[in-house]
């Protein structure tokens, strides 16, 4: 079966988003049922998220002849489908955390793999990127939010069955055939800037010292505010209408960011997204009633959404020697290895502050408003 070379990618976005709604959200939920403690949980999670960080920095940028992106994404599919099923097999900590490593290794160079074969189209058939990168977020919405019926239905063992199974449909549709195979020169980064030169100018360490601490202050919200709502009484299916609900608040952010922030700096992006991230986190901590999580959740496209347009914009002001490793550097480092470390160290806190380990949260993204690159970024 041939599907239009738009379509394909729309799956593939979409199935991988809608593993990922039930992933992030509620897999901390999974591993309490299996009868591990928030510690245990943080650092499994922790180390997920460093095994996922490995696997961007490592496993993406290999491959490096576009014509190859389908067959990787494919791969990489598998073996993401492979480690999902390790699961089934046993639930003691040893265990749990190769088989942790081991998915995420795989399943997090799937959306870079994914992104750089939407680059390739978008030169070669002239593909609107928005129009299909969209399904995703689409996808995570109602991915968390079927989930969360789920959970209420049959309990956590719902949430292995669902990811299994959506990575199984992931995998099933990748092998279908694009109508328009990619091809293209190798992408190489032979006049990349020395890392050594990028990371010396002042404003780009500013930049990803800012970033890092803003996105490292969601790793509490995204390994235990389904946990934090559920002890305090809210069904699984209101904690996966919250988690839609911050998404599509990104989803409309994201949707209209040109007409909104057309004039905006990425330095005053980067203060506005700070200010949203430090109110939500404060909220966050103080209160739990709906009506302040409804609040918080639209927060999340301040928090989140906003400070990844801000780093966009920032990179894509850079010279082009400079953008590469400087979308590397922001992947890795904002992306990947803050929320790895904060999502270890919010085990610890959450086992024993509670919901006031989202106070330590907006200490951590407190810095941030003072710490954004004080000179505008100009291409060179």
């Amino acid at each position: 079966m041939v599907l239009p070379s738009p379509v394909w990618l729309a799956l593939s976005y979409f199935t991988y988003f809608f593993c990922y709604g039930i992933f992030l959200p509620f897999f901390a939920t999974w591993l309490k049922g299996e009868g591990l403690d928030a510690e245990s949980i943080g650092l499994l999670l922790g180390a997920g998220m460093v095994a996922r960080f490995s696997g961007t920095l490592l496993l993406a940028p290999a491959v490096k002849d576009p014509s190859r992106l389908v067959a990787a994404l494919r791969l990489m599919a598998f073996l993401a489908l492979v480690g999902c099923t390790a699961f089934w097999f046993g639930n003691h900590w040893a265990w749990l955390l190769m088989v942790m490593a081991g998915f995420n290794l795989f399943f997090g160079p799937l959306v870079p793999m994914s992104d750089a074969l939407a680059a390739t189209w978008q030169r070669q058939i002239g593909l609107d990127y928005g129009r299909v990168r969209v399904w995703g977020s689409l996808a995570f919405v109602i991915g968390s939010a079927f989930i969360g019926k789920m959970i209420a239905v049959y309990g956590h063992p719902a949430i292995l069955v669902a990811l299994t199974a959506g990575l199984a449909a992931m995998l099933v549709g990748m092998l279908l055939r694009p109508a328009v195979m990619p091809h293209g020169a190798t992408r190489g980064e032979s006049g990349a800037i020395p890392w050594r030169e990028l990371l010396g100018q002042p404003a780009v360490r500013r930049f990803l010292l800012c970033v890092t601490l803003m996105q490292g202050a969601h790793a509490a919200y995204y390994s235990f505010s389904a946990l934090y709502w559920q002890e305090a009484g809210y069904s699984a299916a209101v904690v996966g209408y919250l988690w839609s609900l911050g998404v599509v608040a990104e989803v409309v952010i994201f949707t209209f960011s040109q007409k909104l922030f057309k004039r905006w700096s990425a330095r005053q992006l980067l203060l506005l997204s700070a200010c949203c991230g430090v109110v939500r986190w404060l909220l966050m901590g103080a209160f739990i009633d709906l009506p302040w999580l409804l609040v918080m959740q639209i927060l999340h496209c301040g928090s989140f959404t906003v400070c990844h347009l801000a780093a966009m914009r920032f990179i894509s002001a850079r010279g082009e020697r400079e953008v590469i490793r400087l979308q590397a550097a922001y992947s890795a480092l904002a992306m990947g290895g803050g929320i790895a470390v904060m999502t270890m160290i919010s085990g610890f806190l959450f086992q024993h502050l509670h919901q006031h380990l989202f106070w330590v949260m907006a200490l951590v993204a407190l810095p941030a408003i003072f710490l954004r690159p004080q000179v505008a970024p100009t291409a060179r």
